[in-house]
């Protein structure tokens, strides 16, 4: 490592060391947001989008650190940019095991897949392109499970 700072941004990038789970680092650091996500799940709805809006700044932040320590692009290990999308994906859902199986599997299909435009957000360099194709998977993912919740009523 670089310095002593390079260990936070590792830690806090690869959300307390999940990223570093051997199998499927992604699909690890998602299933990892779900607990912080019912921890935050009972705020207003306003402090609540403030929080996903500012973890998601200070994951591009971070992720930017953190890519320059590995020292190679969006490293697997970097899993916050997922935390950030669980996070905007369960926006405005109540926290049920139903609610919460179905968001993380939306979203997970939608950040491999990358619907347009977040296979283009992944172009842009640095922190910004590792965690702003998550956002828009976060998005497209909020938007689908409130349709099945609102259609199937669970």
């Amino acid at each position: 490592m670089k310095n002593r700072t390079d260990i936070f941004y590792r830690m806090f990038a690869s959300f307390f060391f999940t990223g570093y789970f051997p199998l499927f680092p992604g699909t690890v650091g998602s299933a990892a947001a779900l607990p912080f996500y019912m921890l935050v799940s009972g705020l207003h709805p306003l402090s609540y989008l403030l929080l996903a809006a500012a973890l998601t700044i200070v994951a591009i932040f971070v992720s930017d650190r953190a890519e320059k320590s590995f020292g190679s692009k969006d490293p697997k290990k970097v899993v916050i940019d997922e935390v950030a999308g669980m996070l905007i994906t369960m926006t405005a859902v109540s926290p049920t095991i139903g609610h919460m199986i179905t968001g993380f599997i939306i979203f997970r299909v939608l950040d491999i897949i990358k619907p347009y435009p977040a296979g283009l957000m992944e172009k842009i360099k640095g922190g910004a392109g590792i965690v702003l194709d998550d956002v828009v998977s976060g998005i497209y993912s909020c938007i689908i499970l409130h349709f099945i919740i609102k259609q199937f009523g669970f």
